[in-house]
């Protein structure tokens, strides 16, 4: 089974902003393959279900973001998932808005939910999917800007965006990582023109 975790903070003032996207896209992903996040357990919403013919837990931290760790280390233990069986969904102002990157381990980029995590499981690897909010003006401050919620001309980018995400975490799950760092980490080319 592989345990698929969005991160975000509990409660309709995050709900939609852009820090929340990995609570969004589990829901987007409970829609598409019919798991209810009824019940709540491990400090987290928790669906399972299938994805094709391979079982899925999902998860919704109900802590918030800088200690999703706790979360995520009670429903591993419980389910004896090991990390590299975990996919962490979260946002990333380095990827611009539109863009996904899918991850087999690493640091967190600064990011505090997955500081959280590394720090509680006490291993950086484990695969992430990292969804691109963009990155704020020069006059916002970032802890400011993730707390935002998306402009409405975002939306329609987010919607096309969310639709990758979860056609990405389809792969992951039903054909491995690397298949989907393939189909999915395409780098933009600069054409220079002379």
């Amino acid at each position: 089974m592989r345990c698929i975790v969005g991160l975000g903070n509990p409660g309709i003032k995050y709900a939609e902003t852009r820090h929340n996207i990995g609570f969004i896209l589990i829901d987007h992903l409970a829609g598409i393959f019919q798991i209810s996040l009824a019940a709540k357990k491990w400090d987290s919403l928790i669906g399972k279900g299938y994805i094709g013919e391979r079982q899925v837990l999902l998860a919704t931290p109900l802590t918030y973001m800088n200690r999703s760790g706790l979360a995520v280390a009670q429903i591993l233990s419980f389910h004896k998932i090991p990390p590299q069986g975990l996919l962490v969904v979260h946002d990333d102002m380095d990827i611009p808005l539109g863009r996904i990157k899918i991850v087999r381990s690493g640091g967190s980029g600064g990011h505090n939910g997955v500081d959280s995590i590394i720090e509680t499981l006490g291993t950086r690897e484990f695969p992430r999917l990292k969804i691109g909010i963009g990155r704020p003006l020069p006059q916002q401050k970032p802890e400011h800007y993730v707390l935002e919620p998306f402009s409405f001309e975002e939306r329609s980018i987010l919607e096309e965006t969310l639709k990758k995400a979860g056609k990405a975490s389809e792969v992951i799950v039903r054909q491995g990582i690397e298949e989907a760092m393939n189909l999915f980490n395409i780098k933009e080319v600069n054409v220079i023109s002379h």
